[in-house]
């Protein structure tokens, strides 16, 4: 039976992962990571910037404000959370 526990953590499926920039820090345990990326118009071809807001999970408020950062998809940490970090990239 330990054998099935490691060889489903080892084949685990990849979760989405997104970079952004921290846009805020206050919150305990919690940054906003802003992710900005670009569309094509579908009809006019111009590309256009769209960027969400992602609340995320930092168990140990190592992220600052202007870090770039990537997060993972989790289950719901709260309300508004459904996000954790994963690694500080740097800063911008």
């Amino acid at each position: 039976m330990s054998e099935t526990g490691t060889t489903a953590t080892a084949t685990r499926n990849k979760r989405r992962l997104r970079q952004g920039v921290v846009a805020s820090d206050k919150g305990d345990k919690t940054i906003r990571v802003v992710c900005q990326y670009q569309v094509r118009h579908p009809k006019y071809g111009k590309y256009l910037r769209r960027r969400i807001v992602i609340h995320a999970h930092d168990e140990n408020n190592q992220a600052k404000e202007g870090d770039r950062v990537e997060v993972m998809v989790c289950r719901p940490v709260s309300k508004t959370k459904a996000w954790r970090l994963v690694r500080v990239l740097g800063n911008v």
